[in-house]
């Protein structure tokens, strides 16, 4: 299985990165001490390094310990798990928010305790593998319908009526960076008595007039879009997942999720950065209005270089390439130019739809942005060229 792999070029490789300096610059060391400027990251508000997460983490652990020692039903849950689930909840519009030790754990309860035997879950095709894998175990039969299209989303929930339990969908998709037709599939849901579950691990924080994600952007209400399901590692630096909703659905997880409830709790110290970085995050905007000029210029400069685009507006930008081994040739291509940009393939993209995926961040320096682009066209054309 490994050599068919490797004759595919699609097996993963880890590479050992380490992150410096804490101010302002987006730079990764890599094995052989090469100094990169990382465009793959998604800490799109440039929070992972503030020094204020940092010091927020060191207080807490002096305070409190290095780990939380058990699961939140035994003796794991601390007020500063308190006071994050309170201010998410608030933060979100919701009545209560629960916390997840990862966005894949969040969306396997979700999924698994909202539906059963008997029932369906309708998925778009390219959503997260999280809310695929909690449907398998669900036990409910699930159907995927094609990507963004509301109107497959809804033949297939009018094909067997009654028996629609959700309607699952990523916010902003990881991959693509194209927003979900929220409005539409929020109408679909409450036409056929479904939950509506938005995973905006990618839009959270990064999206909307107050960083409310997908769902702010696209005008969908709380009451609308029930099920929301939030990452903490991405726009707010951290680590860790939550799930916000109405009190019942909260109580209602508490009591049957299982991966809430065997599993040791998040570190406080955890917690104590997220609630920094929560406060960051909305009382300096500018991190939201400047991620998002960084790409528009990156998407200009980019169109008029000739390198081939999505229609992603939003801070992840996928340039598509084809193959496998183009992709790679492309990414080898970007670090000798001193750029730090994965090739993305099969399977976490589509046969054929291997590619390079450039994340933005509000630490990028305009200055960097322009030089990736130049340097993108020529990676893009040499790798065009040995493909061929």
């Amino acid at each position: 299985m490994l050599s068919q792999l490797d004759a595919a070029q699609l097996r993963r490789q880890r590479t050992t990165v380490e992150s410096f300096p804490a101010a302002g610059t987006r730079a990764v060391r890599v094995a052989g001490g090469r100094e990169l400027i990382d465009f793959s990251s998604n800490d799109y508000l440039g929070l992972a390094r503030h020094p204020g997460l940092a010091a927020a983490m060191g207080e807490c652990a002096a305070r409190t310990g290095a780990g939380s020692g058990a699961s939140h039903l035994v003796t794991g849950h601390g007020s500063e798990h308190a006071l994050l689930e309170e201010e998410l909840a608030a933060f979100t519009g919701r009545e209560r928010a629960l916390l997840f030790s990862t966005g894949y754990m969040a969306n396997l309860a979700v999924m698994t305790v909202l539906a059963g035997r008997r029932e369906r879950v309708l998925l778009d095709r390219l959503c997260h593998a999280s809310l695929l894998d909690g449907a398998r175990l669900s036990g409910a039969a699930f159907r995927r319908f094609a990507h963004a299209d509301s109107s497959a989303a809804s033949e297939l929930a009018a094909a067997d009526p009654g028996h629609t339990a959700l309607i699952a969908t990523d916010g902003v998709f990881s991959m693509d960076g194209d927003l979900a037709p929220l409005p539409q599939l929020a109408r679909i849901a409450r036409a056929h008595d479904a939950w509506l579950v938005v995973d905006d691990a990618h839009g959270l924080g990064v999206l909307g007039a107050t960083g409310g994600g997908a769902l702010e952007v696209c005008g969908v209400k709380p009451e609308d879009a029930p099920v929301l399901v939030g990452t903490l590692g991405k726009a707010f630096g951290s680590y860790g997942a939550f799930v916000a909703g109405s009190a019942t659905l909260i109580e209602l997880l508490i009591q049957k999720a299982r991966t809430y409830i065997y599993t040791t709790a998040l570190p406080q110290p955890v917690a104590a950065v997220t609630r920094q970085a929560l406060k960051l995050a909305q009382s300096e905007s500018w991190r939201r209005e400047r991620v998002l000029a960084l790409t528009a210029r990156f998407r200009r400069a980019a169109a008029a270089a000739g390198v081939v685009l999505s229609g992603s507006t939003t801070p992840i930008q996928p340039i598509v390439l084809g193959s496998a081994a183009t992709a790679l040739a492309a990414q080898r291509s970007l670090a000798e130019a001193g750029f730090w940009v994965v090739a993305i393939r099969p399977p976490t993209v589509p046969q054929g739809a291997a590619r390079l995926r450039i994340t933005l961040s509000a630490a990028h320096a305009e200055a960097e942005v322009d030089e990736l682009v130049a340097c993108l066209a020529r990676a893009c054309a040499d790798a065009a060229r040995g493909a061929a």
